[in-house]
């Protein structure tokens, strides 16, 4: 993608795709070792005479695992708090193919501590936006919510970042990540999340009459 900005109006998302890979069902099998060994199932003598005991333990695994792709720490949240700052910071200035660029830096997975990971970003950028717009945060302006816009124009993104708009104010963005990726797909989510933290983040410093950069460096963290 060279432009977050688009000429037209986003299309609907298509149907979703499915690819398979090969070695993908052990690769994530042992992703989860640590978390179905506290449900004292080994995945390499996976004895379990009950399915319906295996499944509830894999879901549960799987729910768990993703939490923590979208719940960032350490190293993993600070580049993922980067490279929104950063994205908020080219749209203040118009520069809408460097946030393109940036948000290509996001990695599906990485096993590197230099790559922001797109689980990273979006929990992240949705964990504000809840923290925000809900009215928990208690620097935020208390009418954040109701002002808050996207920008003109038309942007990729623009229809997830609208669904995320309306879930932030209820304090349920995060908690609707799966809908969220399942309805417009990983990409979208990714682009749409910091498109809408842009639109609050501009919204706040025009309210206080704060530099955007200066409010990302207090806010966005």
């Amino acid at each position: 993608m060279a432009d977050m900005r688009r000429r037209s109006p986003e299309p609907p998302p298509g149907t979703p795709r499915v690819q398979l890979t090969p070695g993908l069902a052990d690769q994530t099998l042992h992703e989860l070792a640590p978390l179905l060994a506290e449900e004292g199932i080994d995945v390499d003598h996976i004895d379990v005479p009950d399915p319906d005991t295996l499944q509830a333990a894999l879901d549960r695994a799987v729910e768990r695992h993703n939490m923590n792709r979208f719940t960032p720490v350490g190293r993993g949240r600070d580049l993922a708090v980067t490279t929104l700052r950063a994205v908020i910071e080219a749209l203040a200035d118009s520069d809408t193919t460097q946030a393109a660029a940036i948000l290509a830096h996001a990695r599906p997975e990485t096993t590197r501590n230099t790559d922001p990971t797109v689980a990273a970003c979006i929990g992240v950028a949705l964990g504000l936006l809840d923290d925000w717009l809900s009215g928990t945060n208690p620097h935020a302006p208390s009418d954040l919510a109701r002002r808050v816009r996207l920008p003109a124009g038309h942007w990729h993104g623009e229809r997830a970042a609208t669904d995320i708009l309306v879930l932030a104010r209820k304090g349920r963005a995060f908690s609707s990540l799966d809908t969220l990726i399942a309805r417009q797909g990983g990409e979208h989510v990714l682009h749409g999340s910091a498109l809408a933290l842009t639109a609050a983040t501009q919204t706040w410093a025009a309210s206080t009459n704060t530099p955007v950069r200066d409010l990302t460096l207090t806010a966005v963290r």
